[in-house]
């Protein structure tokens, strides 16, 4: 595993999740430079410690390990692949770590351009939205290299508890697709069934105490339904991103001949939700389709 003494950590993307993750590195201690689309996303973090830098090109000349957190495919290819980006300036034997919800193609073509530079790239996207940032409980999914991976485990274990090396480059990613899925159609019946308590008269909060623990018990259930219930719909995880990634999802089932009807419809619903000038809300906002 690297050594904390000779390791200094770059981050890019201090958001919702990002801003936490961020802030444990510097916990536990290790350098870390930050940069932001928005500085001032990240001013609290250079409060706390955090180096400043003004572009991905600074960053890649300062940091041995940088990790990434960004918003859409298009942004993971300019920082890592432009001219300007880490993998064309990083120096050799830097660690890349994209964590950020991204294409399996996009994580292969990075884990490839790096290898030619002799940098190590993988990808690791996480779940567990800003609760499981904020608390270190993240779910990270591992794409790359193996022995990649057990070098990088001691700075996962400080982000996350449930960390799992997936397979080849572009493995992370597409474990991150079933995850989406998976949630895509929860979201779904965990609306209907606090909509449906509603509409029954009964308290939604009494019935979420009697199913969120028993069949019916999920992530989706036990952290997003009591937001529902409170009308609290701030983003620990952007509609606009949830939209991004089932669209991918849909993509990579279309490329394999999959039907993929559930999350079909929550694409469907999501996208009825953004138009209507929700993108920027909470994936629980999914509830006002109905409410």
């Amino acid at each position: 595993m690297l050594a904390k003494e000779t390791t200094t950590i770059g981050f890019i993307g201090t958001g919702v999740m990002g801003k936490s993750m961020a802030r444990h590195l510097l916990q536990a201690g290790y350098p870390v430079i930050v940069h932001n689309r928005t500085k001032e996303k990240a001013s609290d973090l250079v409060e706390e410690g955090a180096e400043w830098v003004d572009s991905p090109y600074e960053m890649a000349l300062k940091a041995n390990v940088i990790i990434t957190i960004i918003g859409y495919p298009k942004d993971v290819e300019e920082v890592y692949l432009g001219e300007n980006g880490l993998v064309n300036n990083a120096s050799e034997n830097t660690y890349l770590i994209d964590m950020t919800t991204s294409t399996p193609s996009l994580a292969k073509k990075i884990y490839e351009e790096a290898k030619k530079k002799n940098i190590y790239a993988v990808d690791a996207p996480v779940s567990g939205g800003d609760v499981g940032a904020r608390d270190a409980k993240l779910s990270i999914m591992v794409g790359g290299d193996e022995e990649v991976y057990k070098e990088l485990q001691s700075i996962f274990e400080i982000l996350g508890t449930n960390i799992v090396y997936q397979g080849p480059a572009g493995s992370g990613q597409h474990t991150k697709m079933c995850n989406q899925i998976a949630i895509a159609s929860t979201m779904i019946g965990v609306s209907e069934a606090i909509v449906y308590a509603k509409k029954a008269g009964l308290d939604p909060e009494k019935v979420l105490e009697s199913i969120s623990t028993g069949a019916a018990g999920s992530f989706s259930l036990s952290n997003l339904a009591p937001r529902m219930i409170k009308g609290d719909f701030e983003p620990g995880f952007y509609i606009k991103h949830f939209i991004k990634d089932m669209r991918i999802a849909l993509k990579e089932a279309e490329e394999m001949n999959m039907e993929t009807p559930g999350l079909s419809l929550a694409e469907t619903l999501y996208s009825h939700l953004s138009a209507k000038g929700e993108e920027e809300s909470g994936t629980q906002a999914l509830f006002k389709y109905w409410d």
